[in-house]
């Protein structure tokens, strides 16, 4: 099927009359399309293989929904999700965008703080998700080491032996993880904030986009951050005074790092090992 006739059929679903469609920049995973609606003005569709991808635009749903529910950070608001034969769609709201604010550090800081204040009574999330396009689970936990380790960890360094990658674990490396992490309450975080994953909305301030959302250590999110690169000091310092660290944080930021450099290493290759290897020498 086309992808315009696709799109119609998208458009007729949900009682849209589309004038024109883009292409958007999505990713390896996605297809993602602006769309021009008479009523409704511009929205963003993403679009994938359900076979590939099953239940990825499901949880994604779940995930902004969750990030949306305490009103504290900018969410795009999920307009539809479903599937016409072997094709997922996700519509969601289009965000306009300007340059950012002159605060814009101080605000995005101040809001993922707030964000990270929300809370549960255990580790994890309603429902599995994907961290790119792999799976990532969520089964509840009641601290968050052993979220950490059980959930975060063990599947993408099982992973990495079944693709036979040569990893350096130790009797003493999960052990020692155990003793660092802080015992914290879980946090409401975005799960995969490098610096792609935000816009700037028309106000000037960030919305977060492209989620892998769960209730975690919320230094999962800052460690991310700071893997890739992207975002000023000022960020982590607003964040720091809005809902202060655990002292010794940049201790912990390859512990953290480990999780999504695993990710990275299945995704893409060899050139991930020696900095896993690096990190699990590190805490061994």
């Amino acid at each position: 099927m086309s992808v315009a006739k696709l799109l119609d059929q998208i458009a007729e679903q949900h009682n849209l009359r589309i004038k024109t469609y883009s292409p958007l920049s999505g990713g390896d995973i996605n297809e993602v399309f602006l769309l021009t609606s008479e009523e409704d003005g511009k929205l963003v569709v993403k679009l994938n293989d359900t076979h590939k991808f099953p239940g990825m635009f499901e949880a994604e749903k779940l995930g902004l929904e969750q990030l949306r529910q305490p009103g504290v950070i900018d969410i795009p608001k999920v307009i539809a999700v479903g599937s016409l034969g072997n094709t997922a769609y996700l519509l969601l709201e289009y965000k306009k965008s300007r340059p950012k604010a002159p605060d814009f550090a101080e605000r995005f800081g101040q809001q993922l703080a707030a964000l990270h204040k929300t809370t549960s009574k255990e580790f994890g999330f309603p429902e599995d998700n994907y961290i790119g396009s792999l799976p990532q689970y969520n089964q509840a936990s009641k601290s968050a080491a052993d979220f950490y380790i059980g959930q975060r960890l063990e599947p993408q360094l099982s992973m990495a032996k079944d693709r036979g990658y040569s990893l350096h674990l130790t009797g003493d490396f999960f052990r020692n993880i155990s003793e660092i992490i802080p015992k914290e309450p879980p946090a409401l975080i975005h799960g995969d904030l490098w610096n792609g994953n935000y816009l700037v909305n028309e106000k000037g301030l960030p919305c977060l986009i492209d989620p892998a959302t769960a209730y975690a250590p919320r230094e999962m999110d800052l460690a991310m951050m700071k893997l890739f690169g992207g975002f000023p000091e000022e960020i982590f310092s607003a964040y720091n005074a809005r809902f202060p660290l655990v002292p010794g944080l940049g201790e912990r930021v390859p512990l953290w790092q480990l999780y999504y450099l695993l990710v990275h290493l299945n995704l893409f290759g060899k050139s991930y090992l020696a900095s896993v290897n690096n990190i699990i020498k590190k805490y061994s």
